[in-house]
């Protein structure tokens, strides 16, 4: 039983990621995996995997990378085909984590992300007229931005680009945005990274998932929390009133069958970077 207030097992978990393939499968090939597993359920202990784990199957494909600060060199999940989700389901990877960049070029990401983190007791409500607001500075350069719910409290934004620039780049140009968007004093905001000292009722604006290795949870995939609810992929047509508690484990695949993959255009874009590295002073 793995959300034991909805009656939901590692059966239903692994169900719902074979189910869901065709739409998963498309935002996570090629990417590191990082995983959350919950063995006894999103009530019990839980534990971050970066490393395969031991007897893991030899069929799971690997990608092997050493950080700049690591001693050791860490084997990455990847995931080629649905029998590697259903595996991981099987490992009560609730949460799977896939990275920006993909394993032929780990250093230049292809998406470059916002992801606004409301502070209690601010909510997803509070996330929707800053989602505007970044769409409205994403706009002065061209680009655009598909978004998904977080599966919590807070959105993502995901602007993808071609593979040009470094994590670093991306990290500093998605914090100069985020900074031009707080002192609009449109919305109630904050910059402040200590989650601590960060004023209640704002939302944060973190640039810095734009990390080599910082990652967010996966476009349709389950969060650890009561009701299954899903990190799903959302209309900009439906942001005002969507209401994220209503994307579930559960409703997810019905919505898929009706909408389809709200991220396919997401993997079929690479949208030029540059006039945003300009702007800022920080073209090659």
């Amino acid at each position: 039983m793995l959300w034991p207030e909805d009656g939901l097992t590692k059966g239903d978990l692994i169900e719902y990621l074979v189910r869901m393939a065709p739409v998963i499968m498309p935002h996570v090939r090629d990417r590191p995996l990082v995983l959350t597993r919950y063995p006894a359920g999103i009530a019990g202990e839980s534990f971050y995997q970066k490393n395969l784990p031991q007897g893991a199957p030899d069929w799971v494909p690997t990608y092997r990378h050493q950080g700049p600060s690591s001693e050791r060199e860490i084997s990455y999940v990847l995931c080629d085909h649905p029998a590697v989700l259903a595996w991981l389901g099987n490992q009560a990877a609730i949460e799977i984590h896939p990275w920006f960049s993909r394993t032929d070029d780990v250093q230049l990401p292809d998406i470059a992300c916002f992801d606004l983190d409301p502070v209690e007791p601010a909510g997803f409500d509070e996330c929707r007229p800053i989602a505007w607001l970044v769409r409205r500075a994403l706009d002065q350069f061209g680009l655009q931005a598909w978004l998904k719910t977080s599966g919590a409290t807070g959105l993502h934004l995901y602007v993808p680009i071609q593979r040009r620039y470094g994590y670093r780049d991306i990290a500093r140009a998605v914090g100069r945005i985020s900074d031009a968007v707080h002192q609009t004093g449109q919305a109630r905001t904050t910059r402040v990274r200590s989650v601590a000292r960060r004023p209640p009722g704002t939302v944060y604006l973190d640039h810095l998932q734009n990390v080599l290795g910082k990652t967010l949870a996966m476009a349709y995939g389950p969060r650890p929390h009561p009701g299954a609810p899903v990190s799903a992929p959302i209309a900009w047509e439906e942001l005002d009133t969507i209401q994220p508690k209503g994307l579930t484990l559960r409703t997810m695949p019905d919505r898929v069958t009706m909408v389809g993959d709200l991220f396919s255009g997401l993997e079929r874009t690479a949208q030029d970077w540059t006039p945003v590295m300009e702007y800022f002073g920080r073209a090659p």
